[in-house]
């Protein structure tokens, strides 16, 4: 048996002790049966946490392959080398292990929701309602459809760009089985949705990345060392993701500190943090030792110290799986519609002293403002310390719209837009036509492409060479056409509002989350074509900036008007469940909206002609320095004054009087 077999055993025998132990631990392996109740029975008891194990596990290897295939290992102006193609095509087995998989969970998981056997499901034709109906049962037919699409595809990459659009969806499949788990059901569901997804993300890009470094180094494949640096990079970042993510998830689901030694949930829970420390103690041992003697041509003491953060590892995976299978401690929640449909009570009448001081922590849009003011600093930071000059306007653009994505999604703003229509719009506005402007002035793109070092190796991919591949891929080409980003400004606006799309995603924390992100990227989209100073595959003389920006003006205030003639109230459930006591209707306040929409337009577009009439004077400025510059190295040259229609004219005036002497 090989030592890459001996691995695989030893894994899966820790994963699945794990997942036995917890399960006993946890009381969801013997389930008190109550006589009379319909019974799943042992086979779905046990069924169900393998299944899923295998799943997760499956998932986990397709993201590490394609990690390993797409950045750890070099590749050669845009093709994968040979150790990476071969791990592109080991994803299309663990894809269709893990869609295989996802089937098996599907069948037993409806078989624990309906309380029957596993072969009285089969009969039955439960299955397909449950697949297509069920929110559990879309996630999981997701993963299927998902993973066989990986599976496909996979056998015909052979670029570093097409392994990475695969890694994107390997990542994303991994998302909808665990957003219908318990993070959907907590109190705080939003806190919990997104603390579960970046939890998830981190953790399989962490355990699928050393899991395929390790085999590497065991099959004594060569770029070890390269692929070895290339993770721990990584690695750190990911155990902090891991860290914070998993902080959020407890405490959305916990409300006090004795739920975790008085619950058999927080008993889980202290066993998956122990593990936790220990492995970060192991990372940082990585670091200081092993690769070192890795750097030396002695890759024996990182290996065996990887194999046995492995095995922690793939047990913590199956105590995660134990974890989700265990109830958590109960919570005593107000029987309040309100609170179940918000994750928070219905705030008070809304006046300026309760928009300033009812602050809500959206986990997703709080890590990508600390995310994009953060990685703009350390670009700053690397210039100056460079001796390189960046402009301080451009960082205070960015910081500006950093601070005002800050107020939008954090403050009571956010709260309120949950509940009124009219606050909703202010943030739609305010996202998609005022943040984007400061963003797209601040040159996020020159400063990351000035600030980011070439790649070490010549013809392969670093941040820096990845960044220019996008932006001269074909998609950027065509969604940055003015006529494109245009259409996508104006018309998802009036797709999402006048269609049943804004109940959807005001329903669900996570099409909450997509629609506000499109408004944030529509926005960043169309005035990067306007005012724009990155580099972009379509650059518009200012005139046709300006037709552009006051064609598509008019169109925000169409939209309001739209609004404030309707006489039916957009996402009418939605708000009725609500049930708020104070204030305008519904009706009416949809109508203050649609004002908003009209009106809110003046102060963008203001900004807007302010930029766009310094960036034509600078642009006149710079062109009639450079065409000074040539007129004098002209002047040089030919012992004129530099400008060919003064020379033309003054070599007529000499021509003349010489005429006029000779008569």
């Amino acid at each position: 048996m090989t030592r890459t077999a001996r691995l695989a055993l030893a894994l899966a025998g820790a994963a699945l002790l794990a997942l036995v132990i917890a399960m006993v631990a946890g009381g969801a392996a013997f389930p008190r049966i109550i006589p009379g109740l319909p019974d799943e029975g042992t086979l779905t008891r046990w069924g169900l946490p393998i299944a899923k194990l295998v799943m997760d596990v499956a998932g986990v290897l397709t993201v590490g392959l394609l990690l390993a295939a797409t950045f750890f290992l070099p590749s050669d102006k845009g093709m994968l080398g040979k150790s990476a193609l071969s791990y592109v095509q080991a994803a299309s087995w663990t894809a269709l292990v893990w869609a295989g998989a996802g089937v098996v969970t599907m069948v037993f998981t409806l078989s624990e929701q309906l309380g029957l056997p596993v072969a009285d499901v089969l009969s039955g034709n439960e299955l397909t309602s449950f697949a297509s109906q069920v929110g559990q049962g879309i996630a999981l037919t997701l993963v299927v459809l998902f993973g066989v699409a990986i599976a496909m595809f996979s056998r015909g990459a052979i670029t570093a760009g097409a392994s990475a659009g695969l890694l994107a969806l390997a990542v994303v499949t991994l998302l909808p089985p665990a957003l219908t788990t318990h993070a959907s059901s907590s109190p705080n569901h939003g806190l919990a949705t997104t603390g579960v997804a970046a939890h998830l993300v981190s953790l399989a890009l962490w355990v699928g990345g050393l899991t395929i470094l390790l085999a590497h180094g065991l099959r004594r494949q060569p770029q070890l060392e390269v692929a070895a640096n290339r993770f721990s990079r990584m690695a750190l970042w990911c155990y902090i993701g891991v860290g914070l993510s998993g902080l959020f998830s407890v405490l959305a689901r916990l409300t006090a500190i004795s739920d975790l030694w008085t619950s058999a949930y927080g008993v889980l829970l202290v066993a998956k943090t122990a593990a936790f420390v220990v492995l970060g103690y192991i990372g940082w041992w990585h670091r200081q030792r092993t690769m070192a003697q890795l750097g030396k041509g002695r890759p024996g003491a990182f290996t065996r110290l990887a194999a046995g953060e492995l095995v922690l590892m793939f047990a913590t995976i199956g105590l995660a799986v134990a974890l989700a299978r265990t109830t958590p401690p109960d919570v005593a929640l107000p029987a309040d519609r309100a609170f179940e449909l918000l994750g928070f009570p219905m705030p008070p009448e809304i006046t300026l002293a309760t928009l300033a001081s009812l602050w809500w922590l959206d986990l997703f849009f709080a890590l990508l403002a600390a995310a994009l003011g953060g990685l703009y600093a350390a670009g700053v930071v690397r210039l100056r310390r460079r001796g390189d000059a960046w402009s301080a306007g451009r960082t205070a653009a960015w910081f500006v719209g950093v601070a005002i994505l800050v107020l939008a999604t954090q403050s009571g703003l956010a709260r309120y837009a949950k509940v009124l229509f009219s606050v909703h719009m202010i943030e739609h506005m305010t996202l998609a036509m005022l943040v984007p402007i400061f963003l797209v002035l601040g040159a996020p793109v020159t400063l990351a492409l000035r600030a980011l070092k070439p790649a070490a190796r010549r013809g392969d991919r670093g941040p820096r060479e990845w960044l220019t591949v996008i932006l001269h891929s074909r998609f950027v080409r065509v969604v940055s056409h003015p006529v494109v980003a245009t259409s996508i400004f104006i018309a998802s606006t009036y797709a999402l509002y006048f269609t049943p799309l804004f109940a959807a995603a005001m329903e669900e924390h996570l099409g909450h989350i997509t629609m506000t992100l499109h408004f944030l990227l529509s926005g960043s989209l169309f005035f990067w074509v306007i005012i724009g100073v990155d580099p972009a595959p379509h650059k518009l003389p200012h005139v046709g900036r300006l037709l552009t920006l006051f064609v598509t003006m008019p169109f925000h205030a169409f939209f309001g008007i739209a609004l404030m003639m309707m006489g039916t109230v957009v996402a009418a459930d939605w708000y009725e469940q609500l049930g708020r006591t104070w204030g305008l209707s519904a009706l009416q306040d949809q109508e203050n909206g649609g004002a908003i929409a009209w009106g809110f337009g003046e102060i963008p577009t203001l900004i807007v002609l302010l930029a766009l009439a310094f960036q034509w004077y600078s642009d006149d400025e710079r062109k009639a320095r450079r065409a000074d510059r040539r007129a004098d190295a002209l002047a040089a040259r030919t012992g004129g004054t530099g400008d060919a229609e003064l020379d033309s004219y003054n070599d007529y005036l000499a021509k003349l009087n010489r005429r006029d002497q000779a008569q």
